[in-house]
This record gives structure tokens, C-alpha cells and sequence, in this order.
């Protein structure tokens, strides 16, 4: 489950695409990010650069663009329409897949203390990386912009969070903080009128709209404030335009908060909207990159309205939620190139998982000895998950059933989060492998490179060692829904149920032999006794639970 996070410096250059090639070359200088988007604008004189990768990766290329703009671009000769106050104006980091608000803000916080000890460049935190609101708001933060800062950075009140209280004159400040992604999204609607389209804009936006009179008239309160009437959805701002290369009005919108108003309720309010207005919402378009957890939860969103199971495969999930809003309605819809994990995806970092089943086969039966009885193991664990995910499937939809499909959807959405998991291991366990052999091959011509070699030997072998526990944990968690499906679900298929049982167990025995290998080899004793101990227990547990999901589905075959 790979952490990333998503990083959108804005640099104060937009008309210099060789100072621009640049930064983006430092950024991309590092392995583990890839470069999404560079937007140049000449007005604003200032560059747009989207990248994504590991928070380590990310924040290491964060500070070598940063760095690089302090070098060559000279706040003191620049001019441009947008507000700004450093070489890099602004550095945001935005959490995109498995990991929280909170652990980004603090790569944020560190990033920001890195650029101002290391690159003498006043930093600035914002949003919520900044613990005093008062000063989290970036056009707060910004106000006075380059020239004004000379001064403002000696109020006690503006002391940078990091970094010298003094403007440099060539870099100037910057600011630097996390904020939640923001999903750039259309609605499409049957009618051309931009009018219309702003009555749903009005009625979905947080900021809603101006109450008025009887006579159209803007009402105002006693203060001579205009009285405004809340819309529907927080985080959402919105308005109508007119597309003329569709010959359509759309309600264009910016959800700023997606996990607290998913894009599957926005599209929906939409549409309710539009139908009480007698016309109504035909599709809709994603603008940049989105998510894979949006996708995923409009997908089983949409599954669970139609009262079907929601525990189906990613690219079921996806396809559900493409067709629901209509996100192909103008264009074709490639989650290959329009979802950030997929377009991070790399086949190299999962070999084995991307291999067809003959070709697995035949590199199991190389000379090679990886993958082995490890990523075996895992096979096995994530094939007796799988079937237990089926019976849970097949239970949510036949017939007579249809008051159960629910408590079958949630053990086929449990099936697919171990699915995963345990898939992912396929490829770890032969990958820990490989790094006890890669730390066996270091020098060790002197003591210092013994030392080094000694420690990377036994880093690698406690990592060999976690991974076919993980492997056993995840493999006997998934008997319990193995056991569920053999005695409540579908009796037709209570074999595919008994089949998963045997599938399991062999990942935990077998994955329990991988565990006490290299166990044998690693010199932390307590540690190897208090792990053996518990090995013991999962291997006793899983035959255990074997036997009595055997009972279960030989009873139910014998009887039928």
C-alpha cells in the first residue's frame, strides 16, 4: 500500500521555458516522482508544475526545484498579474493514497524547515500545516506581496515559521503547506442556457446565492451586507458556462474537500437539481487527474443504490462509476491516464503479479530461486480469499436473496481489501528475497564496510521475515470469512467455499516455513521466540479453522 502524495509548486516564471526546463529537470532528477503537468502563463508570469510520488521522493524534489528557482530566477526584475512573493510562491502537498491530512502536513512542516536552514529562504506554512490560523490563509500569508515584504517580514506577527526574518532580494519568501486535492469536474446538462446552469451551480456551491426580493431585488442585512442563502455542498465552489465546441452548458466545479463531498454526490446533487428544474444532467468530465479512492467510491456507491455488492474487483468499481456519471459522455475515459495511481503505475515494481498464469508457472520452475515457496504462499493465501469473495458475490445476487445482498456486500468488500493485500505480497515476498541477496553482495574489504554489510544483512532478513508473517496474519484473517461463506452463503457454491479453506491454510503453513528459514539466520533471539511463538499459534488456528469449515461444507454436500 504505497504512500503518495502530490506536490504543485508555483514558480515565478511563466515566459522563460529554459529557466522553467530547469526546475523541472531538478524535480524530475529524483527516482520515485513522476512529472504530471507544467503549466507556463505568461500574463501571470508564473509556472504551474504538478508531480507525484513517495513523501520521501516527493519533498526531496520539492527541495531541489525550490532550490533551483532561488538560483536562477530574480524576484526583483519580475512583473506579472498574479500575486506572488518568491521564486517559489507557493509549495502545496496534497495526500492522494494511503495517507492521512496530518502525516502530510508534517513532510510539509519538514520540507519547510529544510528550505529555510538549508537554502536561507524565509518559509511560510499554510493551510494545514500551519498550527496558528490566523495566519494560514495564503492570501493572508501573501498580502503585500514581493515588495511589500521587505517590511513585513520585521512584524513580530510575520516572523517566518522557518528561515531568516529578512527578504532576500533574488528568491524573495515562500509558502509552503498541505491542502486536500482538488478535483477540477463539469456536469454536463441538455440545455445551452447559462442561466440554468448557474441556478444548479447556485443551489450545489458552498457559498450558495444572494437572496433577493419579490421584485429581483438583492436583500441586505442590517449592516448593509448581502443576505446570502447556503448551498447544499461544503467545499464546493461552482458556476455555469457555455461549452460552444459541445454545444452545451455545464455547472463547472472545484471540489476543494472530496473525501468530506465525494464526486458521486456532487454529480448527483447535480442532477437533482437539474431534473426539478424540468432538464437534467447527461454526463459529466473529469478536468486533470482524479483520485483511484474517488473512482472507487462512486463505483460502490452506485453498486449499493442499485442494491448490488459493492465487494467486485477496482476495474469493475471504476466502470460502474464511469457509466453512473457519464464520465465518457464527450471523450473516452482511460483510468490508465486519467487516475494518479495508474498513471504512477510501474509493471516493474510488481513483476509477478502482471505475469500471465503460464509464465508465473514456468519462472516459478526456473533455475531462479525466486519466486518461491514465499510468493507461493501468498498465491495461495490471495486465491482462498478470492473464492470466498465469489460465494459472497453470488450470495448478494441470487435470487430470493435479495433482503441479504447487503450483509454479503460488506464480507465481499472485506474479500477485496485482504485480496490485496495478500496480492501485494506476492511480489514483497520475492522483492525481501532479492535484498538479502543485494546485501550480500556488498564489500567488505575494510571494517567499516563489514559493519555496513553486517547491518544491511540483518535489516534485510528481519524484512524477510515480516513479510510471510504478514502473509500468515492476512491468510488466517480471511478464513473468518471463508467460514461465513461455507455456512450462510450460496449452497450452491459451498465447495468454492471448502476449496478457499484448503488455499488458506496452505498460505499460513506455508508461509509459517518461510518465517522459521529465515528466522534461523537472524541474531535477535528474543525477537525470533517471540515470533516463532506466535507463528505457532497462527498454524494451529488455521488448522484449526480448516477443519471446521470442512465439516461445514461436507454436511452441506452430503445432505444436498
Amino acid at each position: 500500500m504505497i504512500q503518495l502524495i502530490e506536490c504543485v509548486p508555483n514558480f515565478s516564471d511563466g515566459n522563460d521555458l529554459g529557466i522553467i526546463k530547469q526546475i523541472t529537470d531538478a524535480i524530475e532528477s529524483v527516482e520515485g516522482v513522476k512529472l504530471l503537468n507544467v503549466d507556463p502563463g505568461k500574463a501571470t508570469n508564473r509556472t504551474v508544475v504538478t508531480f507525484v510520488g513517495t513523501p520521501e521522493a516527493v519533498c526531496e524534489a520539492a527541495f531541489r526545484g525550490i532550490a533551483k528557482a532561488a538560483q536562477i530566477i530574480d524576484m526583483s526584475k519580475h512583473h506579472g498579474e498574479h500575486p506572488r512573493m518568491g521564486a517559489t510562491d507557493v509549495c502545496p502537498m496534497i495526500p492522494v493514497a494511503n495517507i492521512s491530512m496530518e502525516e502530510t502536513a508534517e513532510w510539509a512542516r519538514k520540507l519547510g524547515q529544510r528550505v529555510g536552514n538549508e537554502l536561507k529562504v524565509p518559509v511560510y506554512l499554510y493551510e494545514e500545516s500551519q498550527p496558528d490560523k490566523k495566519r494560514s490563509n495564503l492570501s493572508v500569508i501573501r498580502t503585500g506581496e514581493y515588495e511589500g515584504f521587505f517590511k513585513k517580514i520585521k512584524l513580530p506577527e510575520w516572523k517566518p515559521d522557518f528561515g531568516p526574518a529578512e527578504l532576500p532580494v533574488q528568491s524573495g519568501a515562500t509558502v509552503i503547506g498541505a491542502r486536500d486535492f482538488l478535483i477540477a469536474y463539469n456536469v454536463n446538462l441538455n440545455t445551452k442556457s447559462v442561466k440554468r446552469a448557474n441556478s444548479i451551480a447556485f443551489d450545489i456551491r458552498e457559498a450558495g446565492r444572494v437572496k433577493t426580493d419579490d421584485k429581483g431585488k438583492k436583500m441586505l442585512d442590517a449592516d448593509g451586507k448581502e443576505i446570502r442563502i447556503p448551498g447544499k455542498l461544503k467545499g464546493v465552489k461552482a458556476i455555469g458556462w457555455y461549452i460552444e465546441e459541445y454545444g452545451i452548458a455545464q455547472v463547472s466545479i472545484n471540489i476543494t474537500k472530496f473525501r468530506d463531498t465525494p464526486l458521486h454526490i456532487v454529480f448527483e446533487e447535480c442532477a437533482k437539481s437539474a431534473f426539478e428544474r424540468g432538464y437534467r444532467a447527461t454526463g459529466s468530465e473529469l478536468v486533470g487527474l482524479v483520485p483511484l479512492s474517488a473512482m472507487l467510491d462512486a463505483g460502490r456507491y452506485f453498486l449499493q443504490k442499485q442494491r448490488l455488492s459493492s465487494g467486485v474487483s477496482d476495474a469493475e468499481l471504476i466502470h460502474i462509476a464511469v457509466k453512473s456519471m457519464g464520465l465518457d459522455e464527450l471523450s473516452p475515459f482511460d483510468p490508465r491516464q486519467r487516475i494518479i495511481e495508474y498513471v504512477m503505475a510501474d509493471d516493474k515494481s510488481s513483476p509477478l503479479v502482471n505475469m500471465k498464469l503460464n509464465a508465473f508457472a514456468d519462472e516459478t520452475a526456473s533455475e531462479s530461486p525466486a519466486p518461491g515457496g514465499g510468493s507461493i504462499s501468498a498465491y495461495c493465501g490471495t486465491l482462498g480469499i478470492a473464492l470466498a469473495t465469489m460465494v459472497a458475490n453470488l450470495s448478494a445476487s441470487k435470487k430470493g436473496w435479495e433482503t441479504r445482498w447487503k450483509e454479503f456486500s460488506d464480507w465481499a468488500d472485506k474479500g477485496q481489501v485482504l485480496q490485496k493485500q495478500l496480492l501485494a505480497c506476492v511480489d514483497e515476498d520475492t522483492a525481501a528475497f532479492n535484498k538479502i541477496m543485494d546485501a550480500f553482495k556488498l564489500p567488505k574489504s575494510s571494517d567499516e564496510e563489514k559493519a555496513v554489510r553486517s547491518k544491511a544483512i540483518a535489516g534485510a532478513t528481519r524484512y524477510a521475515i515480516e513479510v510471510p508473517y504478514k502473509v500468515m496474519k492476512l491468510s488466517l484473517q480471511s478464513m473468518e470469512i471463508i467460514q461465513a461463506m461455507a455456512e450462510t452463503g450460496n449452497p450452491n457454491s459451498v465447495s468454492d467455499a471448502g476449496v478457499g479453506a484448503l488455499c488458506a491454510r496452505t498460505a499460513v503453513l506455508g508461509a509459517g516455513l518461510n518465517v522459521r528459514i529465515n528466522a534461523m539466520s537472524y541474531n535477535d533471539k528474543d525477537y525470533v521466540q517471540a515470533i516463532l511463538t506466535q507463528v505457532k499459534q497462527m498454524e494451529n488456528d488455521a488448522m484449526t479453522a480448516e477443519q471446521k469449515i470442512l465439516k461445514t461444507v461436507n454436511d452441506k454436500i452430503s445432505g444436498i
